[in-house]
């Protein structure tokens, strides 16, 4: 069936009945195909509404996000376009190359550029945006393109063949992508940014600046603090004029200076608009029966130009329209991915902080300057941060700052110490997450979403990447959503586990034999003197020992804390550092035996053994269920446990110690 021939039957399915339009019987028309467009759809054929989508592109939808990687051939076309399976019961009808290009809210029809009239029940306009190209002079000569759909991807492709040097303008993520993707093609590049350093609205200047240097570092050159005056030639692009009034030579420019809702057909029917299509908390639009969702969407002031505040949008006018209570309170801005091969995370208020005063901060940089790390705080609640490298707590962080948690002293003392807010532990399971907590960073699809989708039926990864969009761009949360859909997690050894076994069974046991072993006696008589009357009854041989051991536990300390100073962490791997420990402990426990001769003393001694011991028998607890937690234990959750409580009986044991020690060792000089 043809376009027009479909339009005519739903025309007549919807005819007038007593003089009123059978309105259930139309289509929920949606204007775009885009993400939000889709994922709309998406929801309204699971709520059994029959949809229509007018997808303005002549391509098949497809996801933008993988836009760069096609660009630096990465990947094939087939591996961007959008699945366009829906769960129904509801039917949906895609339509590319259809651009809706007016809307008769009286009559509750758009009209096509085909000329074709549709009627619809609810509207809801998913236009997106397109790419902002300011008023530079010049900007209309050959040779200068945007980076924000495939129509641009597929001339700069064409392009790269031809290209010698090309220069992005603009230093945010889309022109860093864009830069990225021409310098894989072997097109010498140069990133040209009038602020003072890259992504300035999601990093501050040092993370900024540690973001250039690994840009730089990959043979794509930087420009910061550069204002572009003119683009150079007659016909074709052949430089670009700064203000300052150097010409940076090139035959290619791309123009990556932000985005603009498209919102015209929106403000020409009527509709209320800003800097946006103006929607409330229920996405509807001045008109209550068309709603708007994603690039093109504006809610209280605020136009997101990420992927996953427009798919929630889009859920929750499907959900409306479907007659669900939901409502729509805004996002929170997270930018957690890799730009140009550098983990880059920024989450919540980010904006210009070094000229606001009313926020504090909190900052971490190790001493190779891989990881850079920012806390930001209004009246002691996290309220943002940002980071460049890895950061294992960035789950967690999320949440804390959806809900502005109160940072406390000791969180601040461990941020500056080690970068971290909350003591390390075992990875928490993905099921025991918030509702809220980001699961798929790339298109900010949440735990909460994903657990919906399975009650409604996904069982598979590909039904929740048709149903959610995760795991659809660089699938690294696929391990996270097997363990969703029951998947048991793979459990893998600790590092250096058959040696931190062999040396935590040898400490118990020595720990063990120290407690039931009988006192080893001495000789009665002067002939019969031999090691044990050298060991325990010769004085200088006796501090010998003493101090040997208090040597082994001055030293144990010392390599507790090594994770702790930035300077001690370059020294070797985790794993090695801890069988060090472990055997450490093990020295410890033979000098003990032969500093005591397996008497476990009275009154002051009996409590330095005591404490010396638990804490000797507990760490070698800590470290066999460490060792052996992938096959002794049924799941990871009891072998954390094991090992929580072992932990903390090992420091509380050794609280006391020093000053156990401390009074053996006076009573000893001084009585």
């Amino acid at each position: 069936m043809n376009v027009t021939a479909r339009a005519e039957t739903l025309k007549d399915a919807s005819t007038l009945v007593d003089g009123k339009r059978r309105i259930a019987q139309d289509p929920i028309v949606v204007i775009g195909g885009g993400p939000a467009g889709i994922r709309a759809a998406q929801e309204l054929s699971r709520a059994g509404k029959n949809v229509i989508v007018f997808n303005a592109e002549r391509w098949r939808p497809y996801n933008r996000v993988k836009l760069t990687p096609l660009l630096s051939g990465e990947v094939q076309l087939g591996q961007v376009t959008q699945s366009l399976e829906f769960s129904g019961p509801g039917t949906v009808a895609v339509y590319s190359g259809h651009s809706v290009v007016d809307i008769d809210r009286t009559n509750k029809v758009v009209t096509t550029g085909q000329g074709s009239i549709w009627p619809y029940g609810k509207l809801i306009i998913c236009t997106g945006s397109r790419a902002h190209v300011p008023p530079i002079p010049g900007a209309d000569k050959n040779g200068v393109y945007t980076f924000r759909n495939f129509d641009d991807v597929e001339k700069l492709v064409a392009r790269s063949f031809r290209a010698r040097r090309a220069i992005v303008i603009g230093g945010g993520l889309l022109g860093l992508e864009a830069a990225r993707g021409m310098a894989d093609r072997d097109v010498d590049t140069v990133v040209v940014e009038h602020e003072s350093y890259l992504m300035a609205r999601q990093l501050d200047a040092c993370a900024g600046e540690l973001l250039a240097r690994d840009v730089e570092a990959m043979g794509i050159g930087v420009r910061t603090g550069s204002t572009v005056s003119r683009i150079v030639g007659e016909d074709r692009v052949t430089g670009l004029e700064l203000v300052s009034g150097e010409v940076l030579d090139c035959d290619t420019i791309i123009i990556c200076t932000g985005i603009r809702p498209n919102m015209e057909l929106a403000r020409d029917v009527g509709l209320a608009v800003g800097r946006g299509i103006k929607v409330g908390p229920t996405l509807q639009t001045s008109d209550p029966d068309i709603y708007a969702a994603g690039e093109c969407a504006e809610f209280n002031g605020h136009v997101y130009g990420l992927v996953g505040p427009g798919l929630d949008q889009a859920a929750i006018a499907a959900r409306h329209i479907s007659g669900q209570a939901s409502t729509y309170d805004g996002s929170m801005p997270v930018t957690k991915l890799k730009v140009i091969g550098t983990d880059v995370f920024s989450m919540g208020d980010t904006e210009q902080l070094d000229q606001r005063p009313e926020l504090d901060s909190l900052t971490y940089a190790d001493a190779d300057g891989k990881i850079y790390r920012r806390l930001v705080l209004k009246r002691g609640r996290l309220v943002g941060a940002v980071a460049i490298g890895d950061w294992s707590e960035i789950n967690r962080l999320q949440e804390a700052i959806r809900k502005q948690m109160l940072l406390l002293p000791w969180q601040r003392f461990r941020f500056k110490a080690n970068g971290i807010v909350w003591p390390e532990r075992e990875p928490q399971s993905v099921r025991d997450w918030p509702r809220a907590a980001t699961v798929c960073n790339c298109t900010g699809v949440t735990r909460g979403q994903i657990g919906d989708a399975i009650a409604l039926g996904a069982g598979s990864l590909d039904d929740i990447k048709r149903d959610t969009g995760a795991s659809t761009v660089c699938g690294s949360c696929k391990i996270h959503i097997g363990e969703l859909l029951g998947a048991p997690p793979k459990r893998e050894p600790a590092g250096a586990a058959t040696a931190i076994a062999v040396t935590s069974g040898i400490a118990a046991i020595l720990a063990a034999l120290i407690l039931v072993l009988p006192i080893w006696s001495t000789a009665t008589t002067i002939t019969g003197r031999g090691l044990p009357e050298l060991l325990f009854l010769d004085g200088i041989t006796k501090q010998i020992s003493g101090y040997v051991l208090l040597a082994l536990s001055v030293l144990a300390v010392v390599l507790s804390v090594r994770k702790r100073v930035p300077i001690l962490r370059k020294l070797g791997g985790y794993a090695g550092w801890r069988v060090f420990h472990i055997l450490i402990g093990v020295t410890a426990l033979a000098v003990l035996a032969a500093h005591t001769g397996f008497r476990l003393g009275d009154n002051l001694n009996l409590w330095l053994m005591a404490s010396f011991l638990t804490l000797a028998l507990a760490g070698a607890a800590a470290g066999i269920a460490t060792a052996l937690e992938h096959r002794l234990f049924g799941n990871a959750r009891t072998a954390a446990t094991l090992k929580d409580a072992s932990f903390w009986l090992h420091l509380l044991a050794f609280w006391p110690l020093p000053t156990l020690l401390s009074l053996h060792i006076l009573s000893v000089y001084f009585y």
